[in-house]
């Protein structure tokens, strides 16, 4: 899988919400692969880099599914304790990944702990599976299906994957040729968002007028801000002061960043309407990179376009 943000037009329309379900269906006939007990990921020089199963929070979702994501299909397993199904089907996806020695990463997710991740993707009911590429969700299913059912479903989505990786290998993006997009890849697959960055801004100096440098730039900075937040003492600022700018900008990269696109967005332009000066000009600019970094395909970002020119003017 490349770990350049950009994607095909088939995966690249959709973010958190709204996913288009891969049908579980039986798989077809291959050969048994092999199950071991070890669960770190083989990168390309065959050498661990991490585990295959995580334990995601809602303080880790970003650097843990959606950065992720840029380089390894992550499919996340929403659970919980009392829920029976879950336990019929959460060892069938351990031992798939496994099984599967790092193709994919199985992310678990206790919706009872996180309810405000389990909301965001669109949980009614658990089990409930969803499968993330590039930050965005592109097939799901809920239930406890059988392993074999379980297998065609992985089985088609990691075809889907390797077809999209197989396109832009073959020159269906004539920029993959491009140095610095290709070390931005690079970094991003060793998980170096500085590196990223600064392979994005190199490409930005040559060719300003790079859609795809300006996205991925737009997309790795706000993992970098994300990362540092403090999700617990900026809900405290924001309590004590709910017009703290500073606070407001930083909980719309973090709800964006959680998939919560539309919140983050709209709670931004009523920053806008509440401001003026400095402020509203910072608010402002904040949104702007946070269109650049979904792209114009997300569905939020026309809508909130309209309402800040709204506020603005």
């Amino acid at each position: 899988m490349s770990g350049d943000p950009r994607l095909p037009s088939q995966l690249a329309s959709l973010r958190f919400a709204g996913a288009v379900p891969l049908d579980p269906k039986p798989a077809p006939t291959r050969p048994p692969a092999g199950v071991g007990g070890s669960r770190p990921t083989p990168p390309r020089d065959g050498s661990p880099t991490g585990p295959v199963i995580i334990d995601v929070s809602e303080e880790t979702f970003a650097t843990e599914v959606l950065q992720r994501s840029m380089q390894t299909p992550v499919v996340i397993d929403f659970w919980a304790a009392w829920c029976g199904p879950c336990k019929q089907l959460s060892p069938i996806l351990e031992r798939l990944a496994e099984a599967d020695g790092g193709r994919w990463v199985l992310a678990k997710i206790d919706v009872d702990a996180n309810p405000q991740l389990a909301q965001a993707a669109g949980v009614q009911g658990i089990p409930a599976v969803k499968a993330v590429v590039g930050g965005r969700i592109i097939g799901e299913f809920t239930g406890a299906v059988p392993e074999r059912e379980v297998r065609g479903w992985l089985d088609q989505l990691l075809t889907l994957v390797d077809e999209a990786s197989a396109g832009l290998a073959a020159g269906a993006d004539p920029d993959l040729a491009d140095p610095h997009h290709n070390a931005a890849e690079e970094a991003l697959t060793q998980g170096d968002l500085d590196a990223a960055a600064e392979a994005y801004r190199s490409r930005l100096a040559e060719a300003p007028d790079d859609a795809d440098a300006v996205l991925g730039l737009a997309r790795v900075e706000l993992f970098q801000r994300v990362a540092t937040i403090d999700v617990a003492s900026l809900r405290s600022r924001l309590s004590a002061d709910p017009d703290d700018v500073e606070a407001a900008v930083m909980l719309a990269d973090v709800l964006v960043a959680k998939g919560e696109v539309e919140t983050g967005l709209n709670r931004l332009v009523s920053v806008v309407w509440r401001t003026a000066g400095d402020e509203r000009e910072r608010v402002r600019a904040h949104l702007v990179s946070l269109f650049q970094a979904l792209g114009d395909e997300e569905p939020a970002v026309a809508p909130a376009r309209r309402a800040l020119s709204a506020a603005l003017f």
